[in-house]
Formats: C-alpha cells, sequence, structure tokens
C-alpha cells in the first residue's frame, strides 16, 4: 500500500515535480503481460500387473481398487468446488477493499480541494484520475458534485454530464462499498467523500471494478486449480493402484468367494491327507500342524508357535526338522515308528521357512535291507552303462566289465571271446574254444586262467554247459561238485584251496550271436551265488555284450578302411626330375580319415604336387577321397592349369552331390573336401598354385627362410557354384623346399591354426636338409598329443633343367622357314648325343612346325626340353585344337599328326596365355631304327584295311 501511495502522490495535482520525475515508473496492468500458470503434469503411473484383474469387480482387490478410486475422486471433486468458491470469495473481497483503497487515496491526495475550485477541474484532475486507475487496477476513478455532475471519469465523454447514483451516503460524509448495475454493467463501487480544512464535503470519489473482471482473475487461477486437483487425483489413483496391486498378488486376484472355498478347500486337504504336514518359520518356531503330523509326532495342544526343539520330539529328527535344509525321504524314528521325512523351503513362494511332510514306513522296516541290495544293483548296472563301452576296442571292453563286477558283484571275473571276435570277424558257429581276454580279482595272485590263453572248456565246465544250453548256468558250491575239475584237475583244486567256491557262467551274445563267455566268482567269506543273482549277471553281460559287439563291428570296418585307404593312397612317388619328393601319412587315433597327397609329372619338365582333406572318418571319407585322387589323375592328363584343375574337381563333386543325394537318401556328400594343388615348372623356376578351402604352402628358402606366400582362397569342393578359381604365383630358386600339409598338422586340442603355423615356421626354418629329414623334423615338432585327426605332409625340393638342355627357336611363318629350323634341332640332337632318335624328331617336329605356320598365327616358337625324355614344344598365338584322324586314301593331307602319335610316346595340347603349346614326348633311346619305324607307319598309313 506504501508503494501504491507513493506512486499516486507523484500523479496528483501539486505534486508537479515529483510527477516529472516518476513518468517513468511503472506500466498499467492493462499493458503488462499475464502468464498463464502452467499446469502441473501429472505423473505417469506405472501400469500394474494384471490390469484387467486389477480393473475387475470380481477380485478383491478390483473391488478395494474402485472403491477407492470413487472416494478419491469425489474429495477431488468437492475440493476443487470449494477451492473455486472460495477463490471466488476472495476475489470479490479483494475488489472491494481495491476499489475502496483507490477511491480513499484520491479523495485525499493533496491538491485535490483546490483542484475541485478551480475554474476548471475536469482539466487538472482528468489526467490523475486516469493515471490512478491504471496504478490502483481499478475499472475508473470518477470524481463527482455533490449536485451529481461528472468532473472526471474513465470514459472522457461523460465528463460533465450529471448522474444518479447511490452517493448519498458519501455526500452525507460517509464511505462506502456496494454492488450494482451501472453502465459497465454490474460492479463493486465504493465511494469516499472529499471533504475540505473545514471538514465539509465538496465531492465524491467513486472507484468502480466491474464483476466481469473479477471473474476473469478468478479464471486465470481455475487451471493452477485444476491442474493441482488433477495432480492429486493422479497421484492419490497411483497410489491406490499400488496398494490393491500388492492386495492382488497377495490374493492371486481371487474374488471374495473364491477365497472362502480355496480356504476351505485347504483345509479340508490339510486335514484330510494322510500325511503329516508342518510349516516351520524362519526361527525355527512351527506355525502350523495338521493332524495326521500331530498324531505321528504326538504334538502337544499348543504345539504351534513353540520351537521345534521344545515340542518333546527324538533328539534327531527335531534338529533335522529345525535345520531348514531340503531332504529327501530321510527315515527318522519316532517312537516305535519310521517316518520317511521330506524337507522344502517355501522359497519363493511364500516367507522364508520350511514345509515339512512325513508317512508312516514302519511297514517297510522289514524290506529295507533288501531295498538296500536292490539299490545297489541299479547303482551297479547304471555304472555299467557308464564305464562299459567307453571305446571301440574289444580287448579294452571286455576288461571294462570285468572290473565294473569286481568287487561289487564278484571277487573275480573272466571274460572269454571267441578269437574271431577278437579280430573283427564274424562269429563263427557257436565253440567251446575261447581266448582268455580278462581277468579282474580283488586279490592278486589268482588261480585261473591268465590273459592271453587259449582255453579249450571241457563238456562238463560251467563254461561248455553254457554255450550249449544258451543260457547261465549257476554253480552255488564248488566244492560239492566235482564235474568241472575236469577242465583242469591242477588248476582246479589250487582254486578250491584259495577258496573259489562259487561261480555264475553267462554267455555274451548279441544280436543273436555268441561272442563268449563271462564267469564271477567268489571267493572265501563271500556268500554264495543266489538264482536271484542270475538275473542279475545275466542283465550285466547283456549290456556289455552289445559294447563289445560294437567294438567289433568297428574293428571290422577299421579294418577295412584301413585296407581300402592303403590302396587308394600313392604306394611310391613316381620317376620325374623336377623335384625331390618326400612324405608323411599318419593315420587318426580315432580310424582312418581322407587326407590324401599325390606327386603327378606333367609334359614340359613340370609336377604338380596335390595336398587333399576330405571331412570325416571311415569308410566313407576314404572312398570319398580315393574317388578325388583317381579324378585328379585324370585331369591332369588333359595338361590343365591348376586353377582349371580344381574348378573341373570342384564341378566333379557338385555333380556327384546333386546325382547320388538324389538317389540315395543315405549319401552323406562330399561338401567337405578341401584340396590345393601346385604346379612346378623347372624350366623356369615358377609355382603356380590354388586352393579350394586349404590351407596354403610353405616354402623353405636355401638359406633357411621360411615364407608363407598368400593365396587366393576358393571355397571347398563342391561349393564352388561354378565360380572360377584364382591363382598366385612366384618363383623359387633351385634348392628351396615346397612344403604341402593338412590342416591336422597346424590344429589339435592345444593351439589353434596361427599358433601351429607359428610352430610350423619355428620347425623349418634353418639349414635346410634332404626332404626326408625335413619330413622327420616337422613330424617330431609338430604332432599333436591324442591325435584326432589324420595328417598328410608332402615336402618337395626343386630343381632346375640345365640351360644346356634347352634349345629354342624362333619360326616365321613361311614353309620355308621350316627346313632352317629342322636342321638346327638335328644339329642340337648331335651335340645332345641323340642321333638314335634324330630322324623321327625331325619327322615329328616338321609336322607340327608345319601344322603351326599353316594354321597358326605369330609368335610361333619351337623348343626342346632334354630331359629324362626329349620334349618338343611347338607354340602358337592360336587357340585352335589340332584333333587326330585317318585320312581318306583321296585327300591329300591329314596324316601329319597321325605320325606324330605313331613315333612319340605321349603327345598332347597344352594351353597358355597367349595361345596353345603342341608337345610330343619321344624316348631317348628308339629299340627300332628309325627308317624301320619309319616305313612300317607309312605302310600302315596307306593300308586299304585302315580306312
Amino acid at each position: 500500500m506504501s508503494v501504491f501511495l507513493g506512486h499516486l502522490r507523484r500523479v496528483l495535482p501539486g505534486s508537479a515535480k515529483r510527477s516529472s520525475a516518476g513518468s517513468g515508473g511503472p506500466r498499467s496492468e492493462d499493458h503488462q503481460e499475464h502468464r498463464e500458470p502452467a499446469q502441473p503434469r501429472a505423473g505417469r503411473v506405472r501400469r500394474p500387473q494384471r490390469l484387467s484383474s486389477l480393473l475387475s469387480a470380481r477380485s478383491v482387490a478390483g473391488e478395494v481398487f474402485l472403491l477407492q478410486l470413487v472416494v478419491v475422486v469425489l474429495l477431488v471433486a468437492a475440493a476443487v468446488v470449494a477451492l473455486v468458491v472460495q477463490a471466488r470469495s476472495d476475489a470479490m473481497l479483494d475488489a472491494r477493499h481495491r476499489t475502496l483503497a483507490a477511491a480513499g487515496t484520491f479523495a485525499e491526495s493533496p491538491g485535490i480541494v483546490a483542484a475541485l475550485r478551480s475554474p476548471n477541474p475536469s482539466a487538472l484532475l482528468q489526467p490523475s484520475a486516469q493515471a490512478a486507475r491504471k496504478i490502483a487496477g481499478v475499472d475508473g476513478i470518477n470524481v463527482y458534485t455533490l449536485d451529481g455532475r461528472t468532473i472526471t471519469h474513465s470514459d472522457p465523454r461523460q465528463i460533465g454530464k450529471h448522474v444518479v447514483g447511490p452517493f448519498s451516503k458519501a455526500a452525507a460524509g460517509t464511505s462506502f462499498t456496494e454492488t450494482f448495475e451501472g453502465s459497465l454493467g454490474q460492479s463493486v463501487v465504493s465511494a469516499v467523500p472529499v471533504k475540505d480544512s473545514e471538514d465539509r464535503v465538496i465531492a465524491v470519489v467513486a472507484s468502480p471494478v466491474t464483476v466481469q473482471n473479477v471473474q476473469s482473475m478468478v479464471n486465470r487461477q481455475l487451471p493452477v486449480v485444476i491442474g493441482t486437483a488433477a495432480l492429486v487425483l493422479a497421484l492419490s489413483a497411483g497410489g491406490t493402484a499400488l496398494v490393491s496391486r500388492r492386495l492382488l498378488r497377495r490374493t492371486h486376484g481371487l474374488g471374495p468367494a473364491e477365497m472362502t472355498r480355496m480356504y476351505e478347500h485347504h483345509d479340508a486337504v490339510l486335514h484330510a491327507v494322510r500325511e503329516g504336514v508342518l510349516i516351520i518359520g524362519g526361527g525355527g518356531r512351527l506355525l502350523l500342524a495338521n493332524d495326521e503330523a500331530r498324531r505321528l509326532l504326538d504334538l502337544p495342544a499348543d504345539a504351534e508357535g513353540r520351537p521345534v526343539t521344545d515340542l518333546g520330539l527324538e533328539e534327531e529328527i527335531a534338529a533335522s526338522i529345525a535345520s531348514g535344509r531340503s531332504a529327501t525321504d530321510e527315515l527318522h524314528v519316532a517312537a516305535d515308528r519310521l517316518l520317511a521325512v521330506n524337507i522344502r523351503p517355501t522359497a519363493p513362494f511364500g516367507q522364508a521357512g520350511t514345509v515339512v511332510t512325513l508317512r508312516d514306513t514302519t511297514e517297510l522296516r522289514a524290506l529295507s535291507g533288501r531295498a538296500e541290495v536292490a539299490h545297489e544293483r541299479l547303482k551297479l548296472l547304471y555304472d555299467a552303462g557308464v564305464r562299459i563301452g567307453t571305446t571301440l576296442d574289444v580287448s579294452r571292453t571286455a576288461g571294462e566289465l570285468a572290473e565294473v563286477a569286481v568287487p561289487r558283484f564278484a571277487d573275480i571275473a573272466s571274460v572269454d571271446l571267441l578269437d574271431p571276435v577278437l579280430h573283427g570277424d564274424e562269429p563263427p558257429e557257436p565253440g567251446t574254444e575261447m581266448r582268455r581276454t580278462a581277468v579282474v580279482a580283488a586279490q592278486e595272485p589268482h588261480p585261473l586262467y591268465e590273459v592271453g590263453e587259449l582255453i579249450r572248456f571241457v563238456p562238463t565246465s560251467p563254461m561248455a554247459i553254457g554255450v550249449a544250453g544258451e543260457h547261465a548256468v549257476r554253480v552255488a558250491d564248488l566244492r560239492v561238485t566235482r564235474e568241472w575239475m575236469a577242465q583242469d584237475p591242477v588248476r582246479s583244486r589250487r582254486m578250491l584251496e584259495q577258496g573259489v567256491h562259487s561261480v555264475i557262467a553267462v554267455p555274451l551274445r548279441a544280436r543273436g550271436v555268441l561272442l563268449g563267455m563271462a564267469g564271477f566268482w567268489r571267493v572265501d567269506s563271500s556268500p554264495a551265488f543266489e538264482e536271484e543273482d542270475v538275473s542279475f549277471a545275466e542283465e550285466l553281460t547283456a549290456r556289455a555284450a552289445l559294447s563289445i559287439d560294437n567294438a567289433r563291428r568297428f574293428t571290422r570296418e577299421h579294418t577295412m578302411a584301413v585296407t581300402l585307404q592303403r590302396s587308394l593312397l600313392p604306394r611310391g612317388v613316381p620317376d620325374q626330375s623336377a623335384v625331390e619328393v618326400a612324405h608323411r601319412y599318419l593315420p587318426a587315433q580315432a580310424g582312418v580319415g581322407g587326407d590324401w597327397f599325390d606327386v603327378i609329372p606333367l609334359p614340359g619338365a613340370r609336377v604338380a604336387l596335390v595336398v587333399g582333406d576330405v571331412v570325416g572318418h571311415g569308410l566313407h571319407a576314404a572312398a570319398t577321397m580315393g574317388r578325388l585322387r583317381t579324378a585328379m589323375h585324370n585331369f591332369s592328363t588333359l595338361d590343365l592349369p591348376a586353377d582349371e584343375l580344381l574348378s573341373h574337381l570342384d564341378e566333379l563333386v557338385a555333380h556327384i552331390d546333386t546325382d547320388e543325394g538324389a538317389v540315395e537318401q543315405e549319401w552323406q556328400g562330399l561338401t567337405g573336401a578341401t584340396c590345393l594343388c601346385a604346379v612346378y615348372d623347372s624350366v623356369s623356376g615358377q609355382v603356380t598354385a590354388a586352393t579350394a578351402g586349404h590351407p596354403g604352402l610353405a616354402v623353405v628358402h636355401p638359406d633357411g627362410t621360411v615364407s608363407f606366400p598368400e593365396l587366393p582362397v576358393s571355397p571347398p569342393l563342391g561349393l564352388g557354384a561354378g565360380l572360377p578359381m584364382e591363382t598366385a604365383s612366384l618363383t623359387v630358386p633351385e634348392g628351396a623346399q615346397l612344403v604341402l600339409f593338412t590342416d591336422g598338422l597346424l590344429e589339435s586340442r592345444d593351439r589353434d591354426v596361427d599358433a601351429g603355423l607359428a610352430v610350423l615356421g619355428a620347425a623349418l626354418a634353418g639349414p635346410a636338409g634332404s626332404p626326408e629329414e625335413t619330413c622327420a623334423a616337422v613330424i617330431d615338432a609338430m604332432l599333436p598329443s591324442g591325435q584326432s585327426d589324420d595328417i598328410a605332409l608332402l615336402v618337395a625340393r626343386t630343381r632346375r633343367l640345365d640351360p644346356e638342355r634347352i634349345a629354342e627357336w624362333d619360326v616365321a611363318s613361311d614353309p620355308a622357314a621350316v627346313s632352317p629350323v629342322r636342321n638346327a634341332c638335328a644339329r642340337r640332337l648331335a651335340e645332345w648325343g641323340l642321333e638314335d632318335i634324330a630322324f623321327t624328331t625331325e619327322l615329328i617336329l616338321s609336322e607340327l612346325i608345319t601344322n603351326a605356320v599353316r594354321y597358326g598365327t605369330q609368335p610361333i616358337r619351337v623348343r626342346l626340353l632334354y630331359d629324362r625324355s626329349l620334349v618338343c614344344e611347338v607354340s602358337d598365338g592360336s587357340s585352335t585344337s589340332p584333333h587326330l584322324r585317318r585320312a581318306e586314301a583321296t585327300d591329300e593331307g591329314g596324316r601329319g599328326l597321325f605320325l606324330v602319335a605313331q613315333f612319340a610316346e605321349r603327345w598332347g595340347t597344352r594351353y597358355t596365355a597367349r595361345g596353345k603349346i603342341i608337345w610330343s614326348e619321344q624316348a631317348l633311346h628308339a629299340e627300332p631304327t628309325a627308317g624301320e619305324d619309319l616305313g612300317a607307319a607309312l605302310l600302315a598309313a596307306w593300308d586299304d584295311e585302315a580306312f
């Protein structure tokens, strides 16, 4: 109020100096920018689980939630109404106070009396009244004379007019405030008299505020009120939902009727069941006991709520119940009863504690001994299933049977097998001649036959009787019967002296075939075998017989696979001059695999080094390896580059998978095969290598350094999908070693491929020895323990063809150029001491060069290679392929290649990046003379019957 009076004094007449100084006062509320208070953002209520159950009136939680929600809504609505009514009342009261203060302040302001008595009071007071109205926030400050003439008014057009208003009280000198209908509508107006110095009323100051403005003030507060109410409603609803949700979890969504029925059923089941039920709290106190538990334990009437240890129970059962640990069918004695006790924790289904159930098993006490024996037998059968057949070795499996039986069933166990079974063959007709395969005794030495002895059982022995009758034979007391002693009287007496007194002989049969016999013997104080022991012995040997037969079948398959693989792997290295070769093949311990290697001589003093791997073991892997090796040999006769060789092999594997997989449902496919092919040219020293999913090769240089050239890796064979293979070429010096290997050399359980490459590099580094020494060093350093995969290793030391044994000439595209080249070749052959084959060589070269000049394109070159044989090569720039045929009688030509085929050991065509090479090989020393050979060939070419 003091601030308001200060502003008012600065704008009234008589305070001109102060008003000029205060002209920059604060702006009127009519021009102030009012911002609506932001509604409070309602907090997000987390959607409870099982909302449908929470909103359903069928459950207790749903009923509570809906009732609380209705109460909250009613309370919030009542609070909002009360706040709105209170806000309106406060606003009207504030309007009355504001108008009264504004009118009174203006009526008491200095200079107002002088202004009223001036000649033109409106001119003096109207500006001050307007300024005061804005400061006070009222709709007007109007000054009227006592006769009702308007001096100042919020509407300047009303100045000078007479009005009739309720100002009689103010004219009488009394201030008042009331609500009336005026020109601005329903308003709240306050009237204050203006008195002179003699306390006479000379004018009336009225200050109105319309009810509409008052209502707008209330409306500006409504968003805050409503937002606050919404927030309160949301918080209350959220809290109610949380409480109801907790109640929902506690009641599991059940309704009142369902809860009543559930507890009735609970009581009925709890007290009607024929098992004792105890619920023990976390502190070891008894929370609940049904009638059966009270009867079995003879509990006192006030047992619930007391510690279990204070209920007068036997110490052992009380400690077990109060321990809180889990237990299943523990036997405890309570008075004269034998109780089976089960203990389970109540968490996470309830509060911490345990539930104990009790069963009266007094009647089972008499059977406990036999049950224990039966349990031990079942456990022994389970152990037999786990321990017998861990390997696929026949002898070891027989030994495992004996080890399982001793000492838990017998004191001595023996296993005798037919000889063919030990070798993996099909068992012959049942016989009594068997070989002792395993003997296990609880105490050594034992008096039975030793392992490895061949035994011929006499007809009166338990073993022979079991073979003849095809059933188990039990001799309860060997000391009473004497027929069995005919087998070996001396050994039989020694057996009796050492306490052997009872035996069960059981035939080992699998799939209807007799494999051998198992004998179980008891010694000294051990009880004699009973009739029920026979069935157990038969069950034990039946399980072992299947494992022995599986081992026998595996032995047969392994033998067949080894035989097949040895017949498919190369038995030796072919004669060739390009490389010096050494190799190793180590089969896996688990059986035969599919690793293979090959050395294939190629025309032109070249050699192909091949290493492959077929995933898997057994006959399938060995047969697959043989097919791939044969295919590689066949494809190599086409004299193709390494990448094309692998492409053809990949296409073959894909066709095999497609064709045989469609016919035979059990076909496993060849898609697990990889291959590495490296072609070495001893003339240029160049190595061209390609790989199909196989590890690359290693190069050991003459100085001892080792490198692993990076090769473009293509997919494994059968997965290339017709994509071209890629090759890499490198030139190696003479004496370098090319090392090719399979992944079994690198990988093991102890190291990965990268670690294996590091070890291999270390084993190859150093002064280079012979290929045999390199193979031995690599195997010593790399062979993994417990080898699970087979290993193939191929080491080739490179050689170079002596340049003095290489001759080359360029040939012009002119038939006249054939003769000079032929003569030059004859002279070179004479220098090499090959005059005996010079004539046939000239004939071959004449035909090949003539064909190249006539049908080929430049460049045309002739090359002679003097190696183990004489190689003649004629290359040109065309890709046309020559064909061998028989010329007709009327043809003038067409006999050239026929003559080449007659005089050369081999001939063929090899395509290059710039054309082709037609080559031929001749033995260095021909047996028939050149003239006789030529004449016979010409006569054969023109024989009428040949056409």
